[in-house]
């Protein structure tokens, strides 16, 4: 199987740079558990835990490697001590285990977790919750965003929404002149947990709101919020001022750009572009994208504020706003080299991954491996050894 990986992921991701990448099946659950570590210069790497249906186990691996160079752009560009990594569930079927199928499969998580040593710290993603955490917190201490009951810092949805509204200040500021708000029109794409956060947060702020969900039963947060309902798929045909993407990636594309009639993009929806060149395509048109790397940075932020620093709600709320900060610094960086704030955002954060050292317990860049998951002990363990192991460092 890793021959046959390796050769299916080549033409996507044909120089990694990852310092490790696992392809390991849940002894319990049976399930392919992909993790990929991309640097720990700043840090233990920090991302969270994706649990969806792939139509093959390629294509798990592939987005495992893409969303942790974006947790590595994340973490930099926030200013956090940590790097990017990610794990992703490959699931068989659209259906998502539950009860005691979804507790081996958590179990097996944490034991993958529980392996690296400390290198990577996990937390909810699409398709798990902060409730998962706890589960996988009986297998290893390595987790954030538990439920407060339970000692951690919750969910993490509105902290990413206080940082999108952050963000959507500053770009309203370059592409407006002025970061105010009320009065502009905002497409929200996706009423999910974060999409119904940033939309009630923008009504407060008065500003107007068209939203979509491919869910009809957000119809309800529309009318409550006094919002334009527009069918899916005629969300990026419907003029406002600022899209905001705040569900699945991908959205933006050689197709979709064109039919684009905003001034700016600007969301908390992960990996908006198809592909890097989409970019270009923006500053093409005159749209004003800002990095999704930047905008959705709050709930890590926070989480790993309360969890690991231990820092006050003032300090934490101060990092969550300065995010609106870090985009005037992208774009100021991107006009006078006439580049894309892609670019910009990019180069910021490699200049702070290059100042960082790897973290005691990296390992040079590793080929993909596929191996079955766990400790021989079946029971949780008692204790969680992070002593480093002798390793050879990784340049960044």
């Amino acid at each position: 199987m890793t021959a046959a990986l390796e050769q299916a992921l080549s033409p996507n991701i044909p120089n990694p740079t990852h310092e490790l990448v696992q392809v390991v099946r849940g002894r319990r659950s049976g399930l392919a558990i992909s993790v990929a570590i991309h640097s720990t210069a700043l840090g233990p790497a920090a991302g969270g835990c994706r649990i969806a249906h792939y139509s093959d186990p390629a294509a798990a691996v592939t987005d495992a490697l893409r969303l942790a160079v974006a947790m590595t752009e994340k973490n930099a560009l926030a200013g956090l001590e940590h790097g990017g990594a990610k794990a992703v569930v490959a699931l068989p079927t659209p259906a998502r285990p539950a009860d005691a199928e979804r507790t081996a499969l958590l179990h097996d998580l944490g034991d993958v977790i529980e392996s690296l040593g400390g290198r990577y710290i996990t937390g909810p993603d699409m398709g798990s919750s902060p409730a998962d955490m706890s589960v996988i917190g009986e297998r290893t201490t390595h987790v954030c965003c538990r439920p407060v009951e339970d000692g951690g810092s919750g969910d993490s949805s509105v902290h990413t929404a206080r940082g999108t509204l952050a963000a959507l200040g500053a770009v309203a500021e370059e592409a407006f002149g002025s970061p105010e708000l009320a009065g502009r029109t905002f497409g929200v794409i996706g009423l999910g947990a974060v999409g119904a956060h940033v939309a009630r947060l923008l009504h407060r702020e008065g500003a107007r709101l068209v939203v979509t969900d491919v869910n009809p039963a957000a119809h309800a947060l529309a009318d409550e919020l006094g919002a334009r309902w527009v069918d899916p798929a005629a969300a990026l045909t419907t003029e406002v001022d600022i899209l905001v993407p705040a569900a699945l990636g991908g959205l933006l594309t050689a197709r979709s750009v064109p039919l684009l009639r905003c001034a700016a993009v600007a969301g908390p929806a992960n990996n908006q572009l198809d592909e890097p060149a989409t970019a270009g395509l923006l500053a093409a048109r005159g749209l004003l994208w800002a990095p999704d790397v930047v905008v959705s940075a709050g709930g890590v932020i926070h989480a790993t504020g309360v969890e690991l620093r231990h820092e006050s709600e003032e300090r934490l709320t101060e990092r969550v706003n300065g995010i609106a900060d870090t985009l005037r610094q992208v774009f100021q960086a991107a006009r006078p080299h006439r580049t894309t704030p892609a670019i910009a955002a990019g180069l910021l954060a490699e200049q702070r991954v290059r100042r960082g050292r790897p973290h005691p317990a990296s390992a040079a860049a590793r080929p993909l491996v596929s191996r079955p998951a766990g400790p021989v002990d079946p029971e949780p363990p008692t204790t969680h050894a992070t002593t480093p192991v002798r390793t050879t460092p990784q340049e960044h």
